[in-house]
This record gives structure tokens, sequence and C-alpha cells, in this order.
């Protein structure tokens, strides 16, 4: 499944791709990674779903203007007019790191009615950002100019330590190539630079409005977002609930992928009957 459309959205290029036929599924992504990181899922469901990738603006294959902003409040407005675009009416919305502050937003803020929302290590209340998210902060444009071998170190090095397994040579490289050369170097310092806390705060404010099933998934060993903020999130949502998962990490898509597909699966399946059928 690839990323063929694009939607030109407010001087932004959003790639994404469709695939399958059923009830509508939408995977948001997180931070530094891309829909790559979903791909295999959304194949796995096409028979049944029709499922949407997407890369935010400013991540993977869309455009990643120095001049355009990649805070959370754009990526939501950007969700909300993708959902537009697709013409999709509550559609099942999966997320996973930002992803989740993002999709929450879209549909707490901006009210962008969803099916089902499937939560999976997600950011999405305070607190959140690493002591090296704060060294950005303090130096985006001196780490940006570092030179490109170090930077690559860098990326491969902070990529790696979301995993709580080694990670695969190539599944490492896929998801540090969006962040070098020209154009991903630069990008990667901005989108940690525009981390905001303020946008966790209002929406963990607004979290009691949820009216629509809810469900987490957190892996055990996740040592960038605690399992014990997952479960403080779940309590805060109307009837959500909270699985862990062991032996999983941050990246719980490479970590645990058969008992992640397994949830997503069971989950879907619950909220469509008639996919089983």
């Amino acid at each position: 499944m690839d990323l063929a459309e694009t939607l030109s959205w407010e001087g932004r290029r959003i790639a994404w791709g469709r695939a399958g036929s059923g009830p509508a599924v939408v995977f948001c992504h997180g931070t530094p990674w891309s829909s790559w990181l979903w791909r295999p899922f959304a194949e796995a469901l096409r028979s049944d779903f029709t499922v949407f990738l997407w890369d935010m603006p400013g991540y993977g294959r869309s455009s990643k203007d120095r001049g355009h902003p990649v805070d959370f409040g754009v990526q939501a407005r950007a969700l909300a007019a993708l959902l537009a675009h697709w013409g999709l009416d509550r559609p099942h919305v999966v997320a996973h790191d930002i992803g989740g502050v993002v999709s929450l937003r879209a549909h707490l803020v901006h009210e962008v009615p969803y099916a089902s929302l499937f939560l999976a290590d997600v950011v999405a209340i305070p607190p959140a950002g690493s002591p090296f998210y704060r060294l950005v902060q303090r130096h985006p444009d001196v780490l940006s100019q570092v030179p490109p071998h170090i930077h690559e170190a860098v990326v491969g090095a902070y990529v790696g330590d979301a995993a709580h397994r080694q990670l695969r040579a190539d599944d490492l490289a896929a998801l540090v190539a969006p962040w070098l050369g020209d154009a991903g170097q630069p990008a990667f310092y901005r989108q940690i630079a525009a981390y905001d806390e303020r946008f966790l705060v209002e929406v963990e404010s607004l979290l009691g409005r949820i009216d629509i099933p809810v469900t987490l998934l957190w892996g055990a060993e996740d040592a960038w977002i605690p399992l014990a903020t997952g479960e403080r999130l779940a309590a805060a949502i109307p009837g959500a609930a909270l699985t862990r998962v062991e032996g999983a990490g941050h990246l719980i898509q490479l970590d645990a992928p058969v008992a992640l597909a397994t949830a997503l699966r069971t989950w879907l399946a619950t909220r469509n009957p008639a996919q089983n059928a």
C-alpha cells in the first residue's frame, strides 16, 4: 500500500493512500515516525475495511517547508481537512504517539465525529517530552546544522531508543530515512522544537466529553511514555480500558506486531459485527 495521492492544503502537500473496502479505518502516526509504521497493519485489514494512511505535514513523504508550522494544532486541522476531503462520516481512528493528541484534538476541539478510537502508546496528556526534546527546543538551529553523518547517528540512536527490542537494520533505516538530506535534517529538529504542552493540557481538560468507544494498548516497557501515563489517560476517558503488552516498548508496531494486530482486528470486529459474518 503506497501513498499515491496528495492533498494540497494551506500551501502544504499531504501524502495519503487508500485501499480495501468496508468500514473506514484511518491511521495516525506519531513522531519521529511516518505512516510506514502502520502500513502492514493497514494491509492486513484491507480485505474487510477501507484503510487510510497519511503522513502529517512535515513528516514522511509530505512536504517539509521550513516556513510551515507543524504543531499539534496544525496537525489536527490537517486531519480534519483530510477526513472532509475523503468524505468520511464517523470513521474508526487508530493512533500512535502524537497521533493521539492530534486525533483527540480533531475530535474534541474541531468536533470531527468518529465511530471509535484505538490508542496505542499515545502522547495525549502531560507530562511528555524527553531531555533531548528540551535540548533541541533550546538549540534547534544549531542542531539542524550538524554534519549529516553526525545527524544520522543522532537520529538512529534516538529512534532505536524507542524500541524495547533491538531494531532490525532495515527497519531502523526506513525510520531514519525521511529525516536525512537537505529537507529532512532541519525538519527533524523543527518538529521537536514545535512541541507545545499547552495542547496536551487542553485535550486533558476535555477528555470527560468523549462519548464514543475508546480502547488503549500500551507497551509495558515503554520508556518514552510510561505505562502509568497510559493508565491515567484511560481513567480520564469515560468507558475506556487499557491493555498492557509485555515485552513491548514505545515502538509497539515493531516490538509486538502480532499482539497489536490481534488487538486491533478484535477491536474493529467488535465495533463492526457484520465483518465477522
